[in-house]
C-alpha cells in the first residue's frame, strides 16, 4: 500500500470532508475521489462512510488511520534523528603532522573531504610539527599524524599507513655501490633534511639516534626541488619514502638505496584525544583518512 493512500486517509479523517482535504493536499476533489475509490477497490472494503456533510471512518478505516499516524510519526522521528546526525557532523578540525613528507599529500585529501563533508572545516597547522602530541594534549590541535605511537591514556592512536624510508643519492656517490647503507655510513655524509629539530626527522629518530650516530654535516632545506638539485650535483643525501617524490620530476642519475639490511620501515598513526574520538565529525574524518591511506 503506497504512502500516498495513508496520507489520503489521515487527511480526510482529520478534515472531515473531501473539499477541505482537497485544499490541504493540493489536489482536486475529483482526483481525491478517484484515489479513494481505487484504494477501496484494492482493499475490498469501505474506508469511509460518506454523507453530504460528514465523512466517518469505518472500523477498518479506523485501523488504517491509526497505522497512518504511526507511520508518519515514525517518519518525522527519523528525519529529526537525521537532522541531529547532520548537526553532529559540523565541526572544525586543526590537523598537523610530525613528518613533513605528509604535507605533500594532505591537501589533496582535505580537498576531497571538502566535497564529501562540506560542514567539516579542516585547518592545516604547519608550525612546530615536532610538538604535535603536546599540542593535542593542550587542545592547540585536534588530530596529529605521527610515526611513534604515544603512550598517554588521554590519547587514542589509529594506525593508518606504513612505508619505507630510502637513502636518496647520486649514482656516483660511494655509498651507491653498497647493497644497503648502515648507520655507521651516515657519520661521514652531508644529510639534507626538511627542517630542524632532528627529533622530527624520521631517519634520525628511528635509526641514527638509537645507534648513537650523527652525520658529519646536516642542512635544513624546506624545498624538495632544491634538495633534489643538490643530490643531482652529488652534494648530499636525503632520506624519504618513495611516495613523497611522486609529484616531482626526478633526475635520471639519482638512486634509492635501502637503509639497513631489512629496510627502515615505519608506521603512521592518527592521534586524537580519547574524549573526542566519538564526536561525529572526528569519526567521519578518521574513517575517511583510514579509507584513503590504509
Amino acid at each position: 500500500m503506497e504512502l500516498k493512500y495513508f496520507r489520503l486517509i489521515k487527511t480526510i479523517a482529520e478534515e472531515g470532508s473531501l473539499a477541505n482535504s482537497s485544499e490541504r493536499l493540493f489536489l482536486t476533489q475529483s482526483a481525491l475521489s478517484h484515489q479513494l475509490r481505487d484504494l477501496e477497490e484494492r482493499l475490498g472494503f469501505k474506508v469511509f462512510y460518506r454523507s453530504r456533510n460528514k465523512w466517518e471512518l469505518t472500523n477498518e478505516g479506523t485501523e488504517l488511520y491509526k497505522l497512518a499516524n504511526k507511520l508518519f510519526s515514525s517518519i518525522d522521528e527519523s528525519f529529526n534523528t537525521i537532522k541531529d546526525i547532520k548537526e553532529g557532523s559540523k565541526g572544525s578540525i586543526k590537523l598537523s603532522a610530525e613528518c613533513q613528507s605528509f604535507f605533500h599529500t594532505i591537501p589533496e585529501f582535505i580537498q576531497k573531504m571538502g566535497i564529501l563533508y562540506p560542514e567539516i572545516d579542516i585547518d592545516l597547522s604547519l608550525g612546530a610539527t615536532h610538538q604535535t602530541i603536546s599540542q593535542i594534549l593542550s587542545n592547540e590541535i585536534d588530530i596529529a599524524i605521527v610515526t611513534s605511537k604515544p603512550s598517554s591514556e588521554e590519547l587514542t592512536s589509529i594506525k593508518v599507513y606504513g612505508d619505507e624510508i630510502f637513502a636518496i643519492m647520486h649514482k656516483e656517490n660511494s655509498l651507491n655501490a653498497l647493497d644497503y647503507v648502515e648507520a655507521s655510513h651516515f657519520s661521514d655524509i652531508h644529510l639534507l633534511i626538511n627542517s630542524f629539530p632532528l627529533e622530527g626527522v624520521s631517519v634520525y629518530e628511528h635509526f641514527l639516534r638509537p645507534n648513537n650516530i650523527n652525520p658529519k654535516k646536516i642542512s635544513a632545506i624546506p624545498f624538495t626541488e632544491i634538495t633534489l638539485s643538490m643530490i643531482k650535483a652529488n652534494m648530499g643525501i636525503m632520506c624519504a619514502p618513495k611516495w613523497q617524490l611522486k609529484s616531482f620530476k626526478l633526475p635520471e642519475d639519482i638512486s634509492f638505496k635501502r637503509i639497513s639490511k631489512n629496510g627502515l620501515k615505519r608506521n603512521h598513526y592518527l592521534v586524537v584525544k580519547s574524549a573526542n574520538r566519538n564526536k561525529k565529525y572526528i569519526h567521519d574524518f578518521v574513517s575517511s583518512f583510514e579509507e584513503d591511506f590504509l
